[in-house]
């Protein structure tokens, strides 16, 4: 009888244990909620060099403190004739540096990570940093393929919802030969 008590001990404690384990927390959908994708200021058009526009939505409940950032570098023309300077096939398609070398940013300060477990997939948007988490300003990124090594290492901006097409028409190099600009960036009405 003692021998029996002594095997359900651990069975009891193991339920005892699964009853107090927090609820997983899900991770949050690569869909923008409804109220996000309603807003205009959440859609940002970048009209290309290339001739063609790409429409991004914005994910302020991802990243509030970068997109606004975005936002308002955007109001004030911040990425108006900027080029992708960083451009590499099967990979991403980087810009948003005044300087056009990779190393420049805007007279903003420096973002804190707002990383999140949403995957970095073919059209998602990120934010460009160095080796330190929290150096975000204004470069981002937009992937043409799927890169699960940025998951969780990067801060997820939004996702191409038109033009992906245009996207890839991005003239490559590191800098391109001919880089592909933006003519104009602005934000949804």
């Amino acid at each position: 009888m003692l021998s029996k008590a002594l095997l359900a001990l651990p069975f009891a404690a193991f339920l005892i244990a699964a009853a107090q384990a927090p609820a997983p927390v899900a991770a949050p959908s690569i869909a923008p909620p409804a109220e996000v994708v309603a807003n205009p200021a959440n859609h940002l058009f970048l009209d290309l060099s290339n001739g063609g526009t790409v429409e991004i939505v914005l994910r302020p409940d991802l990243a509030p403190h970068h997109i606004q950032q975005i936002q308002a570098l955007v109001r004030r023309g911040f990425y108006n004739g900027l080029a992708f300077h960083r451009v590499i096939p099967g990979f991403m398609a980087q810009g948003g540096d005044p300087k056009g070398t990779g190393e420049g940013g805007s007279d903003l300060p420096d973002l804190k990570a707002e990383f999140t477990a949403v995957p970095f997939l073919r059209g998602t948007v990120g934010m460009a940093r160095t080796d330190k988490p929290d150096t975000a300003n204004s470069q981002f990124f937009i992937m043409f393929a799927p890169r699960a090594s940025l998951d969780g290492n990067y801060t997820v901006l939004g996702r191409v919802v038109k033009g992906m097409d245009i996207v890839d028409q991005i003239a490559p190099g590191e800098p391109p030969a001919q880089p592909t600009k933006i003519v104009k960036a602005y934000l949804g009405s």
